[in-house]
């Protein structure tokens, strides 16, 4: 609720103008009654057709009243609540850039896809109902027990007893439904999350003939989707035949009782026709009043959700200033580091001690699983290590602020990723000033310039989401050269040039021998063609650094390294 207020304060005067013109409403409208009961017992029982005209202009009167100050309320509660969501949305936007990879693997891409389009959503469809309607309903439901009073008293006793019956089923009702809502919630997320990734993998589901499987299981998924919302769906569709049930019983009390009072000359005709309209107020807000409870119901349950992720701290703290140190020869050194990633069971690196100069390239090489990617993924501090320490140019990397790690390290990642804009946007992710011929000496050693080039555009070709108009091996040359146009001092290419063919890599790695000779190369590959002119490889197994050399020395050392050279190679 915090967040929420927090955001709300922003449109107070919005929040507090559209109940309150609700209110004026409201007030306005429990004075039809009494009109409707002075044509009634004065207009229509004395015949005097002015007198009714006059009260019927003061009703038409009462309505214009009301309809602006409906008009005014809606407007104002709409642009508070939208305005709140907003706030909402580029909050947790904001929030879940802090978090770290280890948040993130626990909380998942699609349960926050979720949470920031359908769970904001049910929040603003909440508050706005709460604004219009959550005030306006109670005022209308006591005022008309109070101007029921004025007209009988004793009759208005029945409206005391009503009132606290309908109030108890709303409570009840809510306090059951609002648990089954969050569940409701969850589920749609595994829905998401299913269609999230038949979505991105159905080259692969139709490659292997499993559309229906994958069918099935959506099926499945959105079945016991439609099951939990139909469960809660009738619990609050008890809500309306319970009210309209107390209500109508209300009502016949109120005749009943009424039919003596007029034999008896204590009531007149009007007043029991007022008494009903009051009835049938009540019946119609307390309708809207729970109408609003079951929106409230669903926003609180989201708002927690959204809460959830929002009250998540990330774990991996950054300095706000760097710390004064020279800068050392070492690049990278690794002291006896381990890594497990957070609710795995085993380590996925285990005591790995290694020294990287400025200037070398560093190969890193192993099976699938062996823990490459989590290793260089120390280095850009993706993670934290569990034990040991990672220093970075002589200094412990926890040292090192995120603008300065960021602009020292340059990473590639395995699935080369592009967004939505031009080439040259894209390029100049790492440094916002570079020029065109910058740009264009990072595409030539990144083996991209020539297919750059040939575009109509150029640097100025449209990328669509996720590069889908280029080829997996233009990607990856995009990405790499996206990598070098920021200068980097520490280059990571984990895996970067999978796609390319063996004429294109082995150009790729003479350019990268081109590169000034301050900065260090980290190149995780499965190829050892890749990786024999490194300076040294480092040999990966079950997350053990079990070689350490050059590409002779670990042919003839390291046993795990000659397997996965002549397997390549014989």
């Amino acid at each position: 609720m915090k967040y929420l207020l927090k955001n709300l304060k922003k449109y107070r005067k919005e929040s507090i103008l559209a109940p309150l013109f609700k209110m004026l409403e409201a007030l306005f409208d429990l004075f039809v009654p009494l009109v409707v009961q002075d044509i009634i017992n004065v207009g229509i029982r004395d015949h005097n057709t002015v007198y009714i005209l006059q009260r019927c202009g003061l009703m038409v009167g009462l309505a214009v009243v009301e309809l602006v100050c409906s008009i005014t309320a809606q407007y104002f509660s709409a642009r508070a609540a939208v305005g709140c969501a907003t706030g909402l949305r580029h909050h947790l936007f904001s929030h879940i850039q802090t978090l770290n990879f280890s948040e993130m693997d626990r909380i998942g891409s699609s349960t926050l896809i979720t949470r920031m389009t359908s769970d904001i959503n049910q929040v603003q469809n909440g508050l706005n109902m709460f604004l219009r309607l959550f005030l306006r309903s109670p005022f209308i439901v006591f005022g008309a027990m109070i101007m029921a009073f004025t007209i009988h008293p004793r009759i208005a006793f029945v409206f005391a007893v009503v009132i606290p019956v309908l109030f108890v089923i709303i409570f009840i009702i809510m306090k059951w439904t609002s648990p089954l809502y969050k569940k409701v919630q969850t589920k749609l997320d595994g829905v998401l999350g299913i269609t999230r990734e038949n979505l991105s993998g159905v080259r692969v589901i139709r490659a292997f003939n499993k559309e229906e499987s994958e069918t099935d299981h959506f099926h499945e998924s959105n079945e016991q989707l439609n099951k939990a919302q139909l469960h809660v769906g009738r619990i609050s569709g008890l809500m309306n035949p319970l009210t309209y049930t107390a209500v109508n019983l209300g009502i016949i009390a109120i005749l009943y009782m009424s039919g003596k009072e007029v034999n008896n000359g204590s009531l007149m005709y009007g007043g029991v026709i007022a008494l009903i309209n009051y009835a049938s107020q009540i019946l119609v807000e307390l309708i809207k009043f729970a109408n609003t409870v079951v929106l409230l119901s669903r926003a609180s349950a989201s708002l927690n959700r959204l809460e959830t992720v929002m009250d998540t701290k990330p774990s991996m703290i950054f300095p706000d200033r760097q710390a004064t140190a020279s800068i050392s020869e070492e690049a990278v050194r690794f002291n006896h580091v381990s890594l497990r990633y957070q609710g795995a069971g085993e380590e996925s690196l285990t005591d790995i001690s290694f020294c990287a100069m400025r200037g070398q390239t560093i190969g890193v090489i192993g099976g699938t699983g062996s823990g490459k990617t989590s290793l260089v993924s120390l280095i850009s501090r993706f993670y934290d290590a569990t034990d040991g320490q990672v220093k970075l140019l002589g200094k412990p990397i926890t040292d090192w602020t995120k603008e300065e790690l960021r602009s020292y390290v340059g990473v590639v990642m395995q699935r080369a990723q592009l967004f939505t804009g031009t080439i040259r946007s894209n390029l100049q992710w790492g440094k916002p000033d570079a020029t065109d011929k910058q740009l264009e000496k990072a595409l030539e050693t990144a083996q991209a310039l020539d297919f750059v080039r040939k575009k109509p555009l150029g640097l100025d070709e449209p990328v669509e989401q996720g590069g889908r108009n280029f080829s997996g091996g233009q990607r990856q040359r995009l990405t790499i050269a996206r990598a070098l146009v920021k200068e980097p001092k520490i280059l990571i290419l984990d895996d970067s040039a999978s796609a390319l063919d063996f004429a294109t890599d082995a150009a790729l790695r003479k350019a990268l021998r081109k590169l000034p000779d301050d900065i260090t190369v980290f190149i995780v590959s499965q190829r050892t063609s890749s990786l024999q002119h490194a300076d040294r490889i480092l040999v990966l197994e079950d997350g053990c650094l079990v070689g350490c050399g050059s590409h002779d020395d670990l042919l003839n050392e390291c046993q795990v390294y000659r397997e996965i050279y002549e397997s390549q190679f014989q």
